[in-house]
């Protein structure tokens, strides 16, 4: 600033600064000194937020996958899944990993497994005769493909719980109350698993269902519940009954067995014994009236002797000589006896 030919910078000295409080000339200010400081702690904050950026940037370059665990990548919108364990390398800000869990998961239905209160919303069904029953459930499922799993439906475990009340409820209508609480829960638990195993294979949202089993089925009053708990008591003594009978049976039936199989074969046997002694008489009666048709007169002497003989074995004939010799003519030493005596007196008559 300048003022007539001289320029206005205070006590005589152009161009030089002025104090107008006191007339003093102002010493200048160190700009270039600030400027200069400014410029290193930018250039040395720059340094340093560039080497954070390339750790952060090298560490978000690789990621880890342990065994139970599958990956999903996904590069420019193109989702693939990574199922080997171990550490692995991605391109950082352009390829994303999700992390699944793919272990055996559970979740509950009718009750809060925390506190095992129940659900009324959840648990209590109508049956085929029209009665309420509470019953629990406990559902197990897994992961089976990780990219249907996170792309394939926006919640899968909820439709997978979803398609388990349902099944479950369709499924418990088509039974009678007592079936339901005591002999049919099995039977329920197969025909549930089978159709939400079905579904889900159509679904095909990367889910599979692993198990589903009933957890508690009682009627919803104290006094119902007593009555169900009596017929189960009973039923279960019938089938004790029942097993202590068959245990009987197994050991008492094969001794049985074994006592009718040696009747019938000893009844088998005389029966053929007998056969064969009719069939032999049979034969010899045949022949004997060959025989007697041959030769009628010696046929009928040679039956009387073998009759005699066979009827009286024992019979004793005694022949009395004149001397007074007692003799049995059917035993063979009397035999002798006689002839010799016979001979005897065939001698003194000569």
């Amino acid at each position: 600033m300048r003022f007539g030919n001289f320029p206005f910078g205070g006590a005589g000295m152009p161009g030089g600064p002025f104090n107008p409080g006191t007339g003093a000339p102002q010493q200048p200010k160190p700009h270039k000194e600030h400027k200069g400081f400014f410029k290193k702690l930018a250039g040395k904050t720059g340094v340093i937020v560039l080497v954070l950026a390339l750790v952060l940037t090298g560490f978000s370059a690789f990621y880890s996958i342990n065994e139970q665990e599958n990956a999903v990548v996904v590069t420019f919108g193109k989702p693939q899944a990574v199922n080997t364990s171990g550490l692995h390398l991605k391109i950082p800000f352009i390829q994303h990993v999700q992390k699944v869990d793919m272990t055996i998961h559970g979740f509950a239905i009718g009750y809060d497994p925390s506190t095992r209160e129940p659900i009324p919303e959840e648990s209590v069904m109508i049956t085929s005769d029209y009665n309420f029953v509470n019953v629990d459930f406990y559902v197990e499922y897994r992961v089976t493909d990780p990219v249907k799993y996170l792309y394939a439906s926006r919640e899968p475990n909820m439709i997978l719980k979803t398609l388990a009340q349902s099944y479950i409820r369709d499924t418990i209508g088509l039974y009678p109350v007592d079936e339901v609480i005591t002999t049919g829960k099995n039977q329920i638990q197969s025909e549930i698993k089978e159709k939400i195993m079905d579904r889900l294979e159509k679904e095909d949202i990367g889910l599979q269902l692993v198990n589903i089993t009933i957890q508690d089925a009682q009627p919803p009053t104290i006094e119902v519940l007593n009555a169900f708990k009596a017929v189960e008591t009973a039923k279960q003594s019938a089938d004790t009954a029942i097993n202590n009978a068959n245990k009987y049976r197994s050991e008492k039936l094969p001794k049985a067995e074994a006592q009718a199989d040696q009747i019938l074969q000893n009844a088998q046997g005389q029966k053929e014994a007998r056969i064969n002694e009719a069939e032999g008489q049979v034969a010899r009666f045949n022949s004997m009236y060959e025989e007697y048709a041959r030769y009628p007169l010696i046929t009928k002497q040679r039956m009387y002797y073998e009759t005699m003989e066979e009827v009286l074995p024992k019979l004793q004939v005694v022949i009395q000589d004149g001397n007074g010799t007692t003799v049995n003519v059917l035993d063979k030493g009397g035999m002798d006896k006689l002839d010799q005596s016979v001979r005897t007196e065939k001698e003194g008559d000569e």
